[in-house]
């Protein structure tokens, strides 16, 4: 038997990876020489030597700004459909791409396409927007006038300045009354957006997506812009694209949309991306057409794969036997990098014990003893684990993103598994085993008979289509998972203003407080302290409460009384008696 892990053992007829049969060969002190057959792979084209030579394709224009800043509305305009009604709450939830044809720069009656990437508003949504900028050419970034720059505007403004694409201002909503674009310009400068207006390199259009209004200077700047920078592709030979989003649709199963880069897709062609493969067939345009070729510029919709790839993913394209010997390993590889990264935790979590095991050995050799843990103070933070399904793999990743950010050292979320499509009857039990605090479900349905197993295996499925109510819900419960906050609320207080001796049975005597009440009422029922030169010196509880030797509950403002605590008499002239209640609140992130 020979090891080939922390724990496991392989017999004579156990296939090794390579990376394990090379450690093996080494271990006998051999040279090892990899089989690059077997390290198979799909690689993106190189560049072309002469790009001037090559034909021009369309410019993928990328818009971007904060939410609700008329981002998708400006796009409708542009392309006379409506996406916003169907989006939740008028908000984008993930990725869209459209071909639009637009007379060309110069006038005439020629046209040319402009392929757009509309992408998420949301802050939630920061690392598609930045995967939308890794493949476009040209970023239109929205401004509201009435708004001016928001955090997600700056963090465009951020992004771009990164990144080599042209950039092109549109300072939106200027129907609205009372908008000031000069203020909204001046800002934009400071932010170290260079205007044209201001002898910057960066133009800047003044539109209205609702009403159309300078739309067409918009195009006319895109469209120039384009030309400045002479696109250019291969319309033929390899392949080379990206998964903008994919998702489980019924009757089509996992489906993806595609943009094509370089090369061209067609029908029959086979095509990895990531861990997974598809065969070409049914493909469909922006407008939902079918189409047999996709060129450079173009998004497209792919069904046909046989897991769903990842957004972001590389598209490449070969034959049948040069793909599935390219996925089988890469899975292999993936599989070995989990492996490896498996064995990494293992031996942190073990070179941790026996350091730990090593230090209280020493401290119990030196007569040290294990210190106590502080109160309140936790090994661990609390967690709320959640199961994650989207209708997009693009949204899912968003969303898992965006709630895996929630918490802190106390509690956190841990995201334990995710998923695109409908919520299961699987999920949930998944999630019961896993003692999951709840199974997220974002745009995606849950079938009748999924809720009522949730309800049985109480296991709560929090529904939305709007990731910023998910993100207040689960805040709302992982805030559950926090220590209270306990607020003490002084009612009532009472100055001490003399101090007597109160002879009792057995030769007893008890000092009471003759004291004054100058705020609030004094509850004999409630918690008391003593605060003297501004410090509590005693917490308790009062045993006596009385007005002209009656025993009373309650002293109101203004009224003279006699005060006693339970076991404690060092009350002084002078000391302030102070009643409170506490207020249990949730804790805060």
């Amino acid at each position: 038997m020979i090891k080939v892990g922390m724990d496991a053992e392989a017999s004579y007829d156990h296939l090794l990876s390579s990376e394990y049969a090379s450690l093996l060969a080494m271990e006998f002190g051999r040279n090892p020489v990899i089989n690059d057959e077997a390290a198979f792979d799909i690689y993106p084209p190189p560049a072309h030597p002469d790009p001037s030579s090559l034909p021009p394709r369309p410019p993928v224009v990328t818009i971007m700004g904060h939410v609700d800043h008329g981002k998708t509305t400006l796009l409708d305009t542009l392309r006379s459909t409506s996406v916003a009604k169907g989006e939740a709450g008028g908000i984008t939830q993930h990725i869209g791409a459209f071909s639009v044809p637009v007379p060309a720069s110069g006038g005439g009656s020629e046209t040319r396409t402009i392929t757009f990437l509309d992408t998420p508003g949301h802050a939630a949504f920061s690392a598609m927007r930045a995967r939308g900028a890794g493949v476009t050419d040209i970023v239109v970034l929205v401004v509201a006038a009435d708004d001016g720059i928001m955090p997600q505007t700056q963090e465009v403004i951020d992004l771009v300045k990164k990144e080599n694409v042209g950039v092109v201002v549109a300072i939106n909503k200027i129907d609205k009354p009372g908008v000031d674009v000069s203020k909204v310009e001046h800002a934009l400068m400071a932010a170290d957006v260079q205007l044209e207006t201001f002898g910057g390199d960066i133009p800047a259009v003044q539109v209205s997506g609702l009403t159309g209004q300078g739309l067409d200077q918009l195009v006319e700047t895109l469209s120039a812009l384009a030309e400045m920078q002479d696109l250019r592709a291969e319309r033929e030979g390899t392949l080379h694209g990206y998964v903008l989003e994919s998702r489980v649709q019924k009757g089509l199963g996992p489906v993806a949309t595609v943009l094509i880069l370089r090369g061209c897709l067609k029908s029959s062609d086979h095509i990895i991306a990531g861990l997974t493969h598809a065969k070409t067939r049914a493909m469909t345009d922006s407008n939902g057409q079918a189409v047999k070729e996709a060129y450079p510029g173009m998004a497209v919709t792919v069904p046909g794969w046989k897991e769903l790839p990842n957004a972001g993913d590389e598209v490449l394209k070969g034959t049948e036997s040069e793909v599935k010997k390219a996925l089988a390993n890469r899975i292999r590889k993936a599989e070995m990098e989990a492996t490896l990264s498996d064995m990494e935790t293992i031996n942190e979590q073990r070179r941790h014990e026996r350091e730990q095991r090593e230090m209280e050995a020493e401290m119990e050799a030196a007569g040290i003893e294990k210190p106590e843990p502080h109160a309140g103070e936790q090994e661990s933070p609390k967690e709320l684990r959640l199961i994650i399904k989207g209708d997009v793999s693009g949204s899912v990743e968003a969303v898992a993103g965006a709630l895996q950010g929630i918490g802190n050292n106390i509690a956190r979320v841990k995201i334990i598994a995710t998923g695109v499509g409908d919520v299961t009857e699987s999920d949930i039990m998944r999630a019961k085993t896993a003692e999951a605090g709840a199974v997220v479900a974002f745009s995606v349905a849950v079938p009748r008979l999924v809720q009522n197993e949730a309800a049985k295996q109480q296991v709560p499925v929090l529904m939305s289509s709007i990731i910023y109510r998910l993100m207040d819900d689960v805040k709302e419960r992982v805030i559950a998972l926090l220590p209270p906050i306990i607020e003490r609320r002084v009612t009532g207080e009472a100055n001490v203003l003399q101090l007597f001796d109160i002879h009792l049975k057995a030769k007893k005597i008890m000092k009471v407080a003759g004291c004054r009440v100058s705020n609030g009422v004094v509850d004999r029922a409630k918690l008391a302290r003593v605060v003297r030169n501004g410090e509590i010196v005693h917490e308790g509880r009062l045993g006596t409460l009385k007005h002209l030797k009656k025993d009373i509950t309650e002293a109101t403002k203004g009224l003279e009384c006699g005060m006693a605590f339970e076991n404690y008499d060092d009350l002084r002239e002078g000391d302030l008696i102070q009643v409170y209640q506490e207020i249990e609140k949730p804790g805060i992130l």
